[in-house]
């Protein structure tokens, strides 16, 4: 039985843990990595049954471990986790203005956290997985002028800022004595330590596969599909290529025999 892209997605995971400590992302690895990438987004035209875990793995362990050269299973583990908390939140998926909600929630979540919340370790992860998420993901809302906080009226806020907060309250959770009990000591110093590494891999995620996506992929992916409907004449094809199409906000009058068949308003944006 042929596996699947989340059995295969697991076989990556499975082999960082085993190497932990090292790095095996060359070779047959790394053509892997990139194999289930193309397959992610050859499937992106349909409903997956990837869970949001994996697929925020395989960006995680392209970006940071094929990449970047990154050694540390846990840590991997640890930001996988953290993005999926962050990103299922339903303030960065609503509608409207919400995004641009959430960040000025985070913002002052991690600048004036006042008296926190259950221990402090709790506390201090919170606080600095924030700092992360906003200077990772979310940097491309940061250096605007915003009154009041720490910094002052109309100070600018910018990533430089959040690196330093970041690694500040990573070093404060790993300091805890619960960090121990947890087995989380190691992880947290390791993003203290390398937060501006990690902060940019987020924002490479970010900007290629999370909040953005590879156009690069998703045009070759709606040129082929529209070969194969030239070849063939099977509109399987074709809808596949609007589906592609729709991604890349294509104008229908630039592509007439791609678009010759869709309404005014494209069903799949």
């Amino acid at each position: 039985m042929r596996r699947t892209l989340g059995e295969d997605i697991g076989s990556l995971r499975e082999a960082i843990r085993a190497n932990d400590g090292a790095n095996i992302a060359h070779g047959a690895f790394a053509r892997k990595v990139d194999q289930l990438i193309g397959d992610f987004y050859d499937d992106i035209g349909e409903l997956t049954d990837l869970r949001f875990s994996d697929i925020l793995d395989l960006f995680l362990i392209k970006v940071l471990y094929v990449d970047r050269g990154s050694r540390d299973a846990s840590t991997l583990d640890y930001l996988g986790r953290m993005l999926e908390r962050f990103l299922g939140a339903s303030e960065l998926t609503g509608p409207g203005n919400r995004p641009a909600a959430y960040l000025s929630d985070l913002i002052a979540e991690v600048s004036e956290p006042g008296s926190p919340a259950g221990s402090p370790f709790e506390a201090y992860r919170r606080y600095g997985d924030s700092a992360l998420f906003i200077s990772g993901v979310l940097r491309q809302g940061l250096g605007r002028r915003r009154a009041g906080g720490l910094l002052g009226g109309g100070a600018l806020v910018d990533a430089s800022y959040y690196f330093a907060l970041g690694r500040r309250y990573y070093e404060m959770a790993a300091g805890e004595e619960q960090a121990r009990r947890v087995e989380l000591r190691p992880t947290l110093l390791r993003l203290a330590q390398f937060f501006e590494v990690y902060s940019d891999a987020l924002n490479e995620v970010s900007g290629r596969y999370v909040l953005g996506m590879d156009m690069r992929l998703i045009a070759d992916r709606m040129l082929d599909a529209f070969n194969r409907y030239r070849a063939t004449r099977e509109m399987v094809h074709l809808d596949l290529a609007r589906k592609y199409a729709s991604l890349l906000r294509l104008d229908a009058r630039q592509w007439p025999s791609l678009g010759q068949h869709l309404p005014d308003e494209p069903a799949y944006y």
